[in-house]
């Protein structure tokens, strides 16, 4: 299960991600040693604390160039950058083609979208779901993204009652996990949600839950900016399928981007809710006696 550790450097790196801060400040500033943060952080998300700093410059610098009329040299200094050639490397290595031309097509290719609003509430691989699907919408966001050009957008179109809930989900084969401990992870940003999170659930061939969580015990309320979540769990070897997405419950908006799927030892803790690994080995006070 993703750290504390983790979610207090996102929480940091979010709130001055344009600030002129060095490892050192940020592990001043969350209260722990700069190697324990850069050694935790890269072993939960894949990314050391300049990689993800870098990236989410460059997403930023994505919704500028779409969204607003400021010139490249004047993003490129905002955004920290020495001059606008570094700027531009920068941008090219991550988004395969310089700003400007960047600008010109994804500007375009928006026009095209926003003409054909039914683009917007469907997206590739996902499925809207829930007990009451038709209160709530999903839709690729390109105001509001983590890293890349879009987001998964998940909100409530409605009041929703008590205990109501809609999900974002996929649904594929197992094969390729069997046997192999998993963990799922992605980052979440929302706006005054009732109760959301991710969720997991392995299932058998005859479609028996085996597995789950959907961080019930661990929710996010309210209004939160980016950042990581994950749940891990065992693809038993009778596993046949596995399910994931966002869950929100009640109303709200949420916003996920970045899924990864990655296969962990067995040393990483399981999150799974269905509690067998948490059973005592013995019955115990059976005579009702102890307090």
């Amino acid at each position: 299960m993703y750290s504390k550790v983790t979610q207090d450097v996102i929480y940091s790196l979010e709130e001055c991600l344009l600030d002129e801060w060095q490892l050192d400040d940020y592990a001043s500033h969350i209260g722990y040693s700069k190697f324990h943060l850069s050694r935790i952080f890269k072993q939960e998300t894949g990314l050391t604390i300049s990689e993800y700093i870098r990236k989410r410059r460059l997403a930023l610098a994505a919704m500028y160039l779409l969204h607003s009329d400021e010139s490249i040299l004047q993003i490129a200094f905002e955004l920290r950058y020495q001059s606008q050639e570094a700027f531009t490397r920068s941008f090219k290595e991550l988004y395969k083609m310089p700003p400007g031309k960047y600008r010109k097509i994804m500007r375009t290719l928006q026009g095209t979208e926003e003409k054909n609003m039914s683009d917007l509430t469907t997206i590739k691989g996902w499925i809207l779901s829930g007990s009451h699907p038709t209160f709530y919408e999903m839709k690729a966001d390109g105001h509001v993204f983590h890293t890349g050009i879009k987001s998964g957008l998940l909100s409530s179109k409605t009041d929703v009652g008590e205990g109501q809930f809609g999900t974002m989900m996929q649904s594929f084969s197992a094969e390729n996990w069997l046997g192999k401990r998993i963990k799922l992870s992605c980052f979440l940003k929302t706006d005054e949600v009732v109760k959301c999170g991710v969720w997991c659930r392995v299932d058998n061939s005859t479609g028996d839950v085996i597995q789950f969580d959907n961080m019930d015990n661990r929710p996010i309320q309210g209004t939160t900016d980016w950042n990581f979540y994950s749940v891990v769990l065992d693809v038993p070897k009778e596993s046949a399928s596995i399910h994931f997405g966002i869950l929100l419950i009640g109303t709200g908006k949420v916003w996920a981007d970045g899924f990864k799927f990655e296969e962990v030892d067995l040393s990483v803790t399981l999150t799974n809710m269905l509690g067998q690994e948490n059973l005592p080995l013995e019955p115990i006070n059976l005579g009702f006696d102890e307090g």
